[in-house]
């Protein structure tokens, strides 16, 4: 059977990283575990992240999707394709949904845009599952540090537009992307994902 594939979205100081963190301490025990973030997990890939979070950079919208792109199709390719069938779970910090909710509404490209593009450049390639962490701009602003980078630096508005689009998604497609309240205690969120990874886990062995 291969790699059951999710993904973590959320904005920025939405606590994926932690929660992905906490999750693979957990189950690494019972499977082997693959964990990966967008963007990077290539040569490619980490110039290009740090090329997208160069404070002094600036892009323009359609550059910033294309470098996203560039950046994510590598990453399948030498990385996620490969480990399918050599891991039981790979956790990947954003993917699709962080493209159409960060370029496709905040930026402007158009949500259904930027949604068919990442199919199209990727031959329709999704996650199994995806865990949505929603809080709002405000909440999630005092969790970052003082230094922000390009992207979290932008106006609330902006950030603003990411979770409305977030929450757009996991209405459209509620049968993959789950959401947990993110500003709930850091044990409470961890548990919440854990449980429901695990259900998920077993029904798909159960298939």
């Amino acid at each position: 059977m291969k790699a059951l594939f999710v993904t973590f979205e959320g904005g920025d100081g939405s606590g994926k990283t932690t929660l992905i963190a906490a999750l693979e301490r957990r189950f690494k025990q019972r499977m082997s575990i693959l964990s990966v973030r967008e963007p990077g997990g290539t040569k490619l890939g980490e110039t290009v992240r740090s090329v997208l979070l160069d404070q002094d950079l600036t892009l323009s919208n359609k550059a910033e999707l294309a470098l996203f792109l560039a950046a994510r199709i590598q990453h399948i390719e030498e990385v996620i394709r490969p480990s399918l069938s050599k891991y039981d779970l790979i956790l990947c910090d954003r993917f699709h949904d962080s493209s159409i909710a960060y370029q496709g509404a905040a930026r402007g490209l158009g949500e259904s845009f930027v949604e068919k593009t990442c199919l199209l450049l990727t031959e329709n390639f999704q996650p199994d599952l995806t865990i949505y962490l929603d809080i709002s701009p405000q909440d999630a602003e005092m969790r970052l540090e003082q230094t922000k980078d390009r992207i979290e630096k932008e106006p609330r508005a902006f950030h603003e537009a990411i979770r409305k689009s977030y929450r757009r998604l996991a209405s459209c497609f509620p049968k993959r992307i789950h959401t947990i309240d993110a500003s709930l205690p850091k044990e409470v969120v961890e548990n919440t994902a854990y449980l429901l990874l695990l259900q998920f886990i077993k029904e798909r062995v159960d298939v």
